[in-house]
């Protein structure tokens, strides 16, 4: 199918459907999902954030002035994953057991609003990489709408650019424990260090970033291309100041630079087994 056919073939998705309750972030792939639902079915629409200890403050407000931009009623739940062991304790399907918390919430709340159905924003190049959560949507029954039509994640920001939508070339920001090596508990001291340290980076100016929490180290992962200015401007010098006031004895920056899921470069193959293979 060519672009405009998939978006067409997105836009009759949700003329299938009356109401629905789309998996909120804020993230490039569900705030496209929540504008093209939003143009289908109008008020018909509740978008759904889950606020947890894993979600930056910064990226919640982002959530509460791109729904208010669309339009959109925005409900914010509270998820409690951290209380769960299978969680806290990190394995590498921490993501399911994440994911199966948000639905739980989701599907209480779409059994008391008389919604029928539930939308995340997969995409189809999210189908390929070690995605837990996938197994966890499949079996709360959510719908995946961006991988139904066929969308990749570069065609979701060419349309989300093409709607003028705010998030059209803003970088993936998963959830805080994913800087946390598999294995090594996630806390709430843990995710705090991670916000801050990555709040401050953010406010020197750059927007791909990583802290990694290894214990008493932080590892920072910038752009390749990021990493001369960032010696030379002087903001390895504050960085390391401030990790250390945020509790780091050590910081680190990684010379192979930014790669989104770097943490996942020591699973193998039977880590990643099963988790990705969903059929839409």
């Amino acid at each position: 199918m060519s672009s405009n056919e998939k978006f067409k073939k997105l836009e009759s998705l949700f003329h299938e459907m009356d109401r629905v309750a789309v998996a909120f972030s804020g993230g490039v792939d569900s705030t496209l999902v929540l504008a093209v639902a939003r143009r289908v079915l109008g008020d018909g629409v509740l978008a759904v954030t889950a606020q947890s200890p894993s979600l930056p403050q910064r990226e919640l407000q982002s959530t509460k002035i791109i729904a208010q931009t669309l339009g959109a009623e925005h409900l914010i739940i509270q998820t409690a994953e951290l209380t769960n062991p299978q969680y806290a304790s990190n394995p590498v399907n921490r993501c399911y057991h994440c994911k199966s918390e948000l639905y739980d919430r989701l599907q209480k709340v779409i059994a008391q609003r008389n919604i029928s159905f539930m939308v995340n924003g997969t995409n189809v190049d999210d189908l390929g990489d070690h995605r837990p959560g996938l197994q966890a949507a499949q079996e709360a029954n959510v719908r995946s709408p961006l991988c139904e039509a066929g969308f990749s994640k570069q065609e979701v920001r060419e349309w989300s650019r093409k709607l003028n939508l705010p998030t059209w070339d803003k970088p993936a920001m998963p959830c805080l424990s994913s800087r946390i090596p598999y294995g090594q508990p996630v806390t709430l001291e843990k995710l705090s260090m991670i916000e801050q340290a990555e709040d401050f980076l953010i406010s020197l100016g750059y927007r791909q970033l990583r802290v990694r929490h290894h214990g008493d180290m932080a590892r920072i992962e910038l752009p390749l291309e990021d990493l001369a200015g960032f010696f030379s401007a002087g903001h390895a010098a504050a960085a390391q100041s401030r990790l250390k006031q945020i509790g780091f004895q050590f910081v680190t920056v990684d010379m192979q630079g930014f790669r989104s899921g770097s943490l996942n470069e020591v699973l193998n193959a039977t880590d990643r087994k099963g988790f990705a293979h969903v059929s839409f």
